[in-house]
């Protein structure tokens, strides 16, 4: 497949917004200056475009940000060093072609000497399936669970040790 990953720019901003507004609620709502927040905070923003369109992103974070989210402050309480992924999109046509992991194996290859510890959170009521399975398959285990948006949203709060070389030294 002829795809390619690049960090995530100012030019990218209406693109990016629309694709994330397409596939909610399984990702939390986007807006211009959010993502523009994003731009600036994340640790990890990178693209992924198919013949120059952008069919994907994953976003993430290490602890320390100014970010309210309550699902990355759930780890940031308990966790020192963590890289929290606050979303990935795919476009439906894209899906199930592996480039959720690539992404993710993209993400972890950036962890590299900065964590051993990846973080994200599913929503499992409304429950994302397909995301459980993704996440699943990639090697991720329940560290807990969290209801939000008055009782409406309730996510399992997942994470993903990875050996770095930190580790192997």
């Amino acid at each position: 497949m002829n795809y390619k990953i690049l960090k995530a720019n100012n030019f990218d901003l209406i693109n990016l917004v629309a694709l994330n507004q397409k596939y909610l609620p399984m990702v939390s709502s986007l807006d211009i200056q959010s993502t523009l927040n994003f731009l600036k905070i994340s640790n990890y923003f990178k693209i992924i475009k198919f013949k120059n369109e952008l069919i994907g992103f994953l976003i993430a974070l290490e602890p320390n940000k100014k970010y309210s989210s309550l699902n990355y402050k759930w780890f940031e309480k308990r966790y020192k060093s963590f890289l929290y992924i606050d979303r990935i999109v795919v476009k439906k046509e894209h899906q199930n072609k592996g480039l959720g992991t690539v992404l993710y194996q993209d993400l972890i290859s950036y962890a590299g000497n900065k964590t051993n510890l990846i973080t994200c959170e599913v929503n499992i009521k409304p429950q994302n399936k397909t995301s459980l399975l993704f996440h699943k398959k990639m090697g991720f285990n329940e560290v807990g669970t969290q209801m939000s948006e008055n009782n409406q949203k309730e996510v399992s709060l997942l994470s993903l040790s990875i050996k770095s070389s930190k580790q192997s030294s």
